[in-house]
């Protein structure tokens, strides 16, 4: 149906702002179906907002939507190591919407503690702007979703959390640790960083664990630790 519907232009070139313009002209009340669209397209900004970590050949750092989508499919196929029952679909939930606040915040590493004083506050107005586009319902639920996440105390929030953060160790120790190199930053640091993973899974902190490790014994810190 909707196809049909958007099949009336004669050229490819009407924007979506026209497209709509011309189904009210037609009797179409589409106001939930708009704003779902408008912010389809408002979190295409996510493939613009950079992360520190590498791709794993180190040719260039990744972007929050591949970083989203990566750690969606790591819980998908890690969810049997989760510490607890949990409901994968919430995970996968949380893990696709969760960074999508840091259109507006940014993207705050993790050991930089001066961003870090305001993030939440950053992060929470950018939440509700975002949100905030969407149906009443839907944006109720997934800015719940969003705080269930931040404050990691759910079983699933506590997995969503555990994979998020294993997936940048991944990242480093495929690419030899590039983002430590380029940030300076210790084993004993990024241990301390990492250890709320065992929270969601025991099995893939020990994991995790030996892998910082290993790592440390190939050079991948730049000072290397006993």
């Amino acid at each position: 149906m909707l196809c049909e519907i958007f099949a009336f232009s004669e050229t490819a070139t009407l924007s979506i702002r026209e497209i709509k313009a011309n189904l009210r002209q037609r009797g179409m009340t589409l106001e939930r179906l708009s704003k779902q669209i408008d912010f389809i397209i408002e979190i295409d900004k996510l493939k613009q907002v950079i992360r520190q970590t590498a791709l794993t050949d180190a040719t260039r750092q990744e972007n929050i939507a591949e970083h989203s989508w990566h750690i969606s499919l790591m819980a998908l196929l890690l969810a049997e190591f989760s510490e607890s029952a949990i409901n994968v679909l919430r995970v996968l939930k949380m893990l696709l919407i969760h960074d999508l606040v840091e259109i507006d915040a940014g993207d705050t590493f993790l050991y930089d503690e001066n961003k870090n004083n305001d993030k939440s506050e950053r992060e929470k107005k950018a939440a509700e702007r975002i949100f905030g586009l969407l149906p009443n319902d839907q944006a109720a639920a997934y800015i719940s979703l969003w705080r269930e996440f931040e404050e990691g105390v759910t079983p699933e929030s506590k997995f969503a959390k555990a994979v998020d953060a294993m997936h940048p160790v991944l990242l480093c120790y495929s690419n030899q640790g590039w983002s430590w190199k380029k940030h300076n930053l210790s084993i004993s640091t990024v241990i301390e960083k990492k250890t709320h993973i065992r929270d969601g899974s025991k099995e893939l902190w020990k994991f995790t664990e030996e892998l910082l490790h290993r790592a440390n014994e190939l050079g991948y810190f730049p000072l290397k630790s006993e």
